[in-house]
Parts: C-alpha cells; structure tokens; sequence
C-alpha cells in the first residue's frame, strides 16, 4: 500500500510520547504568552501593523514573484538599506524566512570542494542548509571553539564555519569572538543565524554579531529573521556586498522562491524603526528572562540560565513535558514543549520566551503557574 510505512511510524511516535498537533489559537487568547517569539511585544504594535496594512494597500497581497522577476518591490530594497545600516553591514537580500534565508547562506558559500564545520547545537535550518550543501559537513562539539579550530586544520580549500549565535532550545549564547579568531588562523568564513539575538542583544537590539565586534567584517555573514523581534514573517542575510551579490545570483532558495510579501516587509520595516526610537526594549527583554530565571530556579525548578531572551526548564521524560505544558496552558499560561527531535541532547523541556512588554505582575504569574504543575 503506498505510503504504508506512515503508519508504522505513526504508532511508533504515539509510543514515545512525540505526537505533535496543530492548536489554532483565537485572535484574542486569553492565555498569558510565554510561548511564540515575540520578543519586544511588537507583532500587534499600531505601528508595526499599520505598516503591514500601508504595505498590503500600496503594493498588493502578494510579491507577485521571485525577486529576480516581479518580487522586488521598493519597500524590499528600503528595508534592506536599514537592515543593513542598523546591524552595521554592508549589505542585506531579504527572504520569504528565516529559514530560506539559512539555507542560502550557508548552500551558497559551501560549493563542492569546501569544508562545512557545522556546531552540533545548530537549528534545524542551518543543518539542512549543511545537507544540501555541496561541501563536506563536519559536525562538532557545541559552542567549542578549539573543536572549529581542529576540524578546520583538516582542510586544504575554502571551509566556513556555521553556528546558531543564540541556541534556540536553552537560550545559551555561541561564543562569536573565539569562533571568528578559530575562523581566521584558517582563513575561513564563518556564517552566524542571529534569529534569536537581533532585538535581544547588542547596542539598541543590534544583534549579537555587532556586540561581539563582527558587525562589518568582511569575512563574517549573519542571516536573521524578521518573524521573533521584529514581530512579522521573513528573514534576511546580512554581510559584505559581495557575499550579497553572489547570493542574488548563485542562492537557490532566492532565485526561485516568490518574494516576501509586501505586507510582511512593510510590518518588519515600521518594527525596526520603532525599535531604532525605542532601543530600550532590547534591554528590558534580557531583564525580563533574567527575572523569569531567578525566580524559577528559587523555586526550586531547574531552569538553564539566559544569554538572551530564551529561559529553559527542564522536565522529567517527553511524556512529562507535553503534560506539564497542558497543565500550564489550563491554568492560562501558554508555554513552548521541546522533546526529541528538536533537543539535540534528548532531554526534553518547557520553554519560555521572555518578552519586552511582560509585567512584572505577569512574571510573578507565570512563575507561580509553572511551579504549580510541576509533574
């Protein structure tokens, strides 16, 4: 029968306690959110979404195409110019996600021939980005930069090294400095996905890449996403003019891909001004995870400390986890469920976003719900 094996893994997930379901939620959820990625609390701003209506209005609900044909609009190229000003780079392609916008950075800049040294925490993206590469991917141990270092002393041709500057699962910071020093005793490039720091980290929210010192090198590429601070869809690779021009003619997931929508363009742009005029939200967000942490962990919880906005705690089996977040969400708190596969070391956890806009009342909230379910 086709497709028959679906089934037997069907059964095999329901075994393990890894079945994954869609929940549409309401406009208005009554439930306190530590869970989506909106991080400065921009995704309903006035601004942010009068940007996306302005947007759709002038230019249409759709991109009416790829980029190279009818996609770009010139609300595409303002909010590169930006983009690339805010984050301190020469230049910026902007993508339909996050997501595409990592597999062109990283398909583009391994041709075959060309070593890829891939950190074993990376997010799904870049590790599919390493699969359809042409270069050989090696994977080494996370946030290790001495690892980077020898994978790299193995290699005679162009290599790069990719890293996730955020890990998504426990919210731990890569070491961008040490990485790019590793990087340049080989004279290789290293690749960054800076999702979970632009907004969060840096001067103003600039990113983690800009705090490190990186921002402008020419031998460092940074791909983030428009979806998590910026509160709209899409994403963008961030890096010298060059590595930009090849991208527009070499990127798969550029050339072929329909162009990001105007709406969503035009909500990341009014987003990234409201943050340039309100820098003061990238902090508040760090203080918030830093509240959220010190609280869990007093009650007694094990939670990992925060390098950004992502606090993660951990729980007992997946079958534990998935129950602990039901409860939470009954008690009107929406919290994330990470279990295999999506934790790379197996253990599987509640994680919590923390947000610019959260009170410190909602804190004390939340807290309390998560304490009180604990399995």
């Amino acid at each position: 029968m086709a497709f028959g094996w679906i089934d037997e893994q069907s059964e095999s997930r329901r075994r393990a306690g890894l079945v994954r379901t869609l929940r549409p939620r309401p406009a208005d959820s009554p439930l306190l959110d530590l869970a989506s990625n909106d991080y400065l609390g921009l995704a309903r701003h006035p601004e942010v979404t009068e940007g996306a209506a302005r947007a759709a209005r002038t230019w249409g609900g759709g991109s009416t195409g790829s980029r190279l044909v009818t996609g770009t609009t010139e609300l595409h190229t303002e909010l590169e110019r930006e983009l690339a000003a805010f984050c301190g780079t020469e230049a910026a392609l902007v993508f339909s996600s996050g997501y595409a916008a990592n597999l062109a950075a990283v398909t583009a800049l391994a041709p075959h021939g060309s070593l890829i040294v891939s950190d074993a925490g990376n997010h799904a993206s870049l590790i599919d980005g390493c699969r359809l590469a042409r270069g050989v991917t090696q994977v080494v141990a996370h946030a290790d930069p001495d690892a980077v270092r020898k994978a790299l002393g193995t290699h005679d041709g162009p290599a790069v090294a990719v890293s996730d500057t955020v890990f998504s699962v426990d919210g731990d910071a890569a070491p961008l400095a040490a990485l790019a020093r590793a990087c340049r005793e080989h004279g290789a490039g290293l690749v960054v996905d800076d999702a979970h720091g632009l907004g969060v980290l840096g001067d103003g929210g600039r990113g983690a890449p800009h705090a490190a010192g990186l921002a402008g090198a020419d031998d460092v590429v940074v791909t983030v996403t428009l979806s998590k601070s910026l509160g709209s869809q899409g994403g963008a690779v961030l890096g010298p003019a060059r590595v930009i021009d090849h991208l527009v003619n070499a990127a798969r997931t550029f050339i072929f891909d329909t162009g990001l929508a105007p709406a969503a363009a035009g909500a990341a742009l009014a987003a990234l001004r409201l943050l340039r005029r309100e820098p003061e939200r990238a902090a508040r967000a760090r203080a918030v995870a830093g509240e959220l942490h010190a609280r869990l962990t007093a009650a007694g919880l094990e939670a990992v400390r925060p390098d950004a906005a992502v606090v993660s705690v951990r729980a007992p089996s997946p079958e534990l986890a998935l129950r602990w977040a039901a409860d939470c969400r009954t008690a009107g708190l929406a919290v994330g469920c990470f279990r295999p596969p999506s934790v790379p070391d197996g253990i599987s956890r509640l994680r919590l976003t923390a947000r610019a806009d959260l009170t410190d009342r909602q804190i004390e909230r939340a807290v309390r719900v998560i304490d009180g379910t604990r399995p």
